[in-house]
């Protein structure tokens, strides 16, 4: 997986109208630009990449450091390039919020568009679901998923910029995914995940350290009976949630034991809990299950019930899951004391040539090229400053 960082903290409010439109504007110019240049193809892989993505955020005037690029740049884009998707074969569908949950229909209604076949349509939607459930239930790093977009080309590339933010520590988190680099959905999918902060404890079920882990989940769900008398077995000790009565030395400290199933305040938790984790169980033993993906992608299974079967899996097999945060330190191109590595003279020299010959084919007159070009120098040398 490619891994790169970029320092941004979580921001509040809503951008400017009058900068909006100005993003709006200028995010058209470069971004057809960069299409016509290069093609769709070459546009979404640049996407794909968070120290591009950031650059690019950065051009159209967003703050670089703040969380509100993600969201403000991928929305910009989209109002951008929506009256051109058709003729430039690059579309993007969702957005934040419950605009996220307007994607599957986005994407089947711009499948349409350009006669699609249905099956490569919904397996595009399918897609974009999953990519939702990894980053949330597979990768349980606490940042919570507010932002959505799939992008897709008339060539049958397709990516996903989301990302997720964490009010405890005041932090943003995006994940990247592009097509050409994922060779299993749910092993080490991503392109790349950027963040400024890394977590201490991480259940990162995508990691190649747990697959033994996900392997006794499957083997735990093909014999239902045994998984319903182990899921039976948990107990309410106190405060706390725990199975069996193994101490801490048998198996690592899980999040499960914290864990509160219930929606509403109850006194018989443990009722609850058995009640509300046993209906999503049984809604995964009453399909067919050919491995690990099958699970995750069944309805009304989530982190919750993932870190129990994790849990499970981990007691019975002896099969520990990773617990390492999927991203490192890293600001847009390196730091120019070489902290935390050097900066990359190649991808920073061809950012900047890329968006710079975006710019000069462009309809803009002379003047506007000019001012246009110095904003883009300028925001490279202060990338490299921070």
């Amino acid at each position: 997986m490619k891994r790169g960082v970029a320092t941004f903290t979580l921001d509040w409010g809503k951008c400017p109208k009058w900068l909006f439109e100005r993003m709006v504007r200028l995010g058209r110019i470069v971004s057809l630009g960069i299409i016509d240049y290069f093609g769709p193809d070459e546009f979404l892989k640049r996407l794909s990449d968070p120290v591009w993505f950031q650059s690019f955020g950065s051009l159209l005037a967003f703050d670089w450091n703040a969380s509100g690029l993600t969201t403000t740049t991928m929305g910009a884009l989209k109002v951008a390039l929506y009256d051109f998707q058709k003729e430039i074969g690059f579309y993007i569908a969702g957005g934040k919020g419950k605009t996220s949950k307007k994607t599957p229909s986005q994407i089947i209604r711009f499948s349409e568009e350009i006669n699609l076949d249905p099956i490569k349509a919904n397996r595009y939607v399918y897609l974009s679901k999953l990519a939702a459930k990894v980053d949330s239930s597979l990768v349980q790093d606490g940042f919570q998923l507010y932002h959505h977009n799939f992008l897709f080309t008339k060539n049958n590339k397709w990516g996903v910029i989301q990302q997720g933010m964490n009010i405890n520590v005041g932090k943003a988190r995006r994940y990247h995914w592009y097509s050409d680099t994922v060779n299993e959905l749910t092993i080490e999918p991503h392109n790349a995940i950027q963040s400024e902060i890394s977590i201490s404890k991480v259940l990162n079920l995508t990691h190649k350290k747990s697959i033994q882990n996900r392997q006794g989940v499957v083997e735990l769900v093909k014999h239902k009976k045994d998984l319903f008398y182990e899921i039976k077995r948990f107990r309410k000790y106190g405060n706390q949630l725990t199975l069996l009565d193994l101490s801490s030395k048998d198996f690592s400290d899980h999040p499960i034991s914290r864990a509160d199933f219930s929606q509403k305040q109850v006194s018989n938790l443990s009722e609850l809990f058995s009640d509300r984790l046993e209906d999503s169980v049984q809604n995964i033993v009453d399909r067919p299950v050919k491995d690990f993906e099958s699970v995750v992608m069944t309805k009304k299974v989530g982190p919750k019930t993932v870190r129990a079967l994790t849990l499970v899996s981990e007691v019975l097999f002896g099969a520990k899951p990773s617990y390492e945060d999927p991203i490192r330190y890293t600001y847009a191109f390196g730091g120019k004391d070489g902290i935390p590595y050097p900066v990359n003279k190649d991808v920073y020299d061809s950012t900047i040539d890329v968006i710079e010959k975006a710019i000069k084919k462009s309809s803009l007159n002379p003047h506007e090229k000019e001012k246009i070009l110095r904003k883009n120098e300028k925001v490279f040398k202060v990338n490299v400053k921070q």
